[in-house]
């Protein structure tokens, strides 16, 4: 039996894998696993998209001037806090004085080591926080300076033709992984800061030219049939793939984006699971989380170019009902049937990183559960996938102050964490 199951199937299987095996986003399945009914590379390359192209190369995934406009006039105490704190943002020539990481390297995987992971990916992350950061406090402050620091920060990664020679090995991944975040965690701090920008014309086209070759050569790379062609890694290449396409007009990395869009959409449930992530046995809730949060980021980039994406429909799935299977299997983990042991690991709900994509949602959307959990994590934020995310989406009326009763934080919102 199929891992995913199209709709009017019986959508009840049992499938577990060990726990050795699930290292971050390589999942070996069985030999005698079928996985006809998911989206091949191939099948997904054959989706007409054509009609999908980039309309506005100024376009960020959110509308900066308007959110600027707006934090001058705010009187919410969250969104306050934030702005004061960004406004005195970090130094310049501290900033362009690192170095930029030039040299090859593998990264072991994060959960069989997950200390010799943290050594190996904070420089990455220092550079994914780098980025985020000046892009927030040029939001924050409306100061010009941060603005251009991004861009001299980031043209000397692109004249040092940084990350352009990385390992990439099936049996030992995590080099390739660190290099999607980056990815996006460039494009998308940079698409906020360029339209401000009048000059550094050489350097604006440097990094652009940068960042496109990057994009080709990371997404060339496929990934095994079995997991990170097709689970939440595509849909992480696929978050960088359509904010670059954006900034460089380039419809083919665009399209690739709205690709995965498309394949998610394709492999989901009847009840709105995502196969390959319910496969990560006791962490099948949070995969289900965390491929959503690229899935909704990305979307939202595709929406800012004018389409209604997060009304899509295809192979009769949307996107919401993704969302409302997430909530039920928090609320109630029997709701997993036999996708994954209802002994689920929550641990990632104490992470604001993980709640940044409910920002994004419902400042589209009304979600009851959603709004309530989301008070117990403001303000959220992503080194990678959009940063700042509650300075930039969240609606001034929805919470005055962050949340700090802790003892109802770990009974209300964080509920089975010593799964």
């Amino acid at each position: 039996m199929s891992i995913a199951l199209t709709k009017g199937r019986s959508a009840r299987f049992l499938f577990a894998l060990p726990i050795a095996l699930l290292a971050m986003g390589s999942i070996d399945l069985s030999a005698d696993t079928n996985l006809d009914d998911t989206l091949s590379r191939e099948e997904r390359q054959k989706i007409d998209l054509s009609n999908y192209r980039v309309t506005d190369t100024n376009a960020s995934y959110f509308d900066v001037k308007a959110r600027m406009a707006l934090l001058e006039q705010t009187d919410s105490t969250i969104l306050l806090q934030l702005s004061d704190k960004l406004s005195m943002g970090p130094s310049c020539r501290q900033k362009t004085n690192s170095e930029p990481i030039t040299t090859r390297g593998a990264i072991p995987g994060f959960y069989p080591r997950r200390t010799a992971w943290e050594l190996a990916t904070g420089p990455l992350f220092d550079f994914e926080d780098s980025v985020s950061n000046l892009a927030g406090s040029f939001v924050a402050s409306g100061d010009i300076y941060y603005a251009e620091c991004l861009v001299h920060y980031l043209y000397r990664w692109a004249e040092a033709e940084a990350l352009t020679d990385f390992v990439y090995d099936t049996a030992q991944p995590q080099a390739w992984f660190a290099s999607e975040s980056m990815l996006f965690a460039a494009a998308m701090a940079y698409s906020i800061v360029r339209p401000f920008i009048d000059g550094l014309e050489e350097e604006r086209a440097d990094i652009e030219q940068w960042l496109q070759g990057l994009a080709l050569q990371h997404s060339a790379v496929p990934g095994p049939p079995q997991d990170s062609c097709c689970n939440n890694h595509l849909y992480r290449r696929a978050l960088y793939a359509t904010m670059i396409g954006v900034l460089v007009e380039d419809n083919d990395l665009f399209r690739f984006g709205v690709s995965a869009i498309y394949s998610a959409l394709h492999d989901m449930t009847e009840e709105g699971a995502l196969p390959l992530e319910m496969s990560r046995g006791r962490r099948a809730t949070h995969y289900q989380n965390y491929a959503l949060n690229y899935l909704i980021t990305n979307m939202q980039v595709i929406h800012r170019q004018g389409y209604d994406i997060f009304d899509l429909e295809y192979e009769d799935s949307n996107i919401h009902e993704g969302v409302d299977y997430l909530f039920q299997i928090l609320d109630d983990p029997a709701a997993l049937g036999d996708y994954a042991p209802q002994e689920q690991y929550t641990g990632f709900l104490r992470d604001p990183q993980y709640f940044t994509w409910m920002e994004i949602y419902l400042s589209h959307f009304d979600h009851q559960r959603m709004a309530s959990l989301i008070t117990r994590a403001r303000p959220t934020y992503s080194r990678s996938a959009g940063g700042h995310v509650t300075l930039y989406f969240m609606d001034p009326d929805a919470q005055e102050h962050i949340y700090t009763d802790e003892r109802r934080q770990e009974t209300e919102a964080f509920r089975g964490l010593s799964n």
